[in-house]
């Protein structure tokens, strides 16, 4: 395997650069769907070189349950300084785990306690208004997805801000945006230098509901003033793990509403920081899924000839 088992771990960084230029020079849909798909290639690359250390680590440990012959001498020669790494990829991988797993009981946990609360409002609408007077509105993510908005926020609105933060939710729901900050947010679980690629998208998603919800409306300066509204009444209210109204840095969102609509270009032009920083990430992309391939494949023929008949 060589060094080709250690790239994976660290060519994330070669999305810093688009994680920073996407959100200012894409549309927000292009940039929101890029980052994602960037990030859980990166994720799962990582985390299957992660998991071809654990292997050789796991080797290595007495009363292990893995061939005997997988802890020779040649096996051990594929991974460099394989004592250190070998073992040390065994707490990552546990670590990385358990963070995963308590990021996807809390989205589910969350779900779960949401839906519930409103089993008892009536489900013709595909709005839940709930009688509370902190403000705070959300896309609800189900069969059928729902919009959960509170009194109190349907109270900072007009009319006008009211339709415009319907249409932004909406935008959400069809949008399946719960599923781009799920898999960006386990990315980031999975290897901390794709971080930054978390609130780049969140970023995005906020934005591509905004521009839809201006579409919608037919007015942007109203949608800039709902989404600035509901961030000044609920800058101290919990932000769900689901998309919501006021989440995102909000003075961004508004400044960019009161612009004219981004253009919707399938790639940025080449010759531009933002086009060189795209093809930096595909290419750093490509790199990483090839060296886990080269890694996992070598890592399976040494084993294969180390495992006795």
């Amino acid at each position: 395997m060589g060094v080709f088992v250690f790239l994976p771990l660290v060519l994330p960084l070669t999305a810093l650069p688009i994680a920073r230029l996407a959100e200012r020079h894409l549309h927000p849909r292009r940039a929101a769907r890029l980052l994602t798909t960037v990030a859980a290639i990166l994720a799962s690359c990582s985390t299957l070189c992660l998991g071809l250390l654990v292997v050789v680590g796991t080797a290595q440990l007495p009363g292990n349950p893995l061939p005997d012959g997988w802890s020779d001498p040649e096996v051990r020669e594929a991974v460099p300084h394989d004592q250190f790494f070998g073992k040390a990829a065994i707490v990552a991988l546990v670590l990385v785990a358990a963070a995963c797993v308590r990021l996807v009981r809390r989205h589910h946990r969350f779900r779960v306690l949401a839906h519930r609360a409103l089993d008892s409002s009536p489900a013709r609408s595909d709005v839940a208004v709930l009688r509370d007077t902190s403000p705070y509105a959300y896309a609800l993510p189900g069969a059928p997805g729902r919009i959960v908005v509170s009194t109190g926020m349907l109270a900072c609105l007009d009319p006008a801000e009211r339709e415009a933060l319907l249409a932004h939710e909406r935008a959400h729901l069809a949008g399946r945006h719960h599923r781009l900050l799920l898999a960006v947010r386990l990315a980031g679980c999975a290897n901390p230098l794709l971080r930054p690629l978390m609130s780049a998208v969140t970023y995005s998603t906020e934005r591509w509901a905004d521009e839809e919800a201006a579409r919608v409306t037919g007015d942007r300066r109203t949608t800039a003033r709902a989404v600035g509204k509901a961030a000044l009444v609920s800058r101290h209210a919990a932000v769900p793990p689901l998309p919501a109204f006021a989440a995102g840095p909000v003075p961004r969102r508004v400044a960019a509403l009161l612009g004219p609509v981004p253009p919707d270009r399938r790639w940025p032009p080449a010759l531009t920081p933002t086009g060189i920083a795209a093809y930096v990430a595909a290419a750093g992309t490509a790199l990483s899924a090839l060296s886990a391939l080269n890694a996992a494949v070598a890592l399976f023929l040494v084993l294969k000839a180390a495992t006795p008949l």
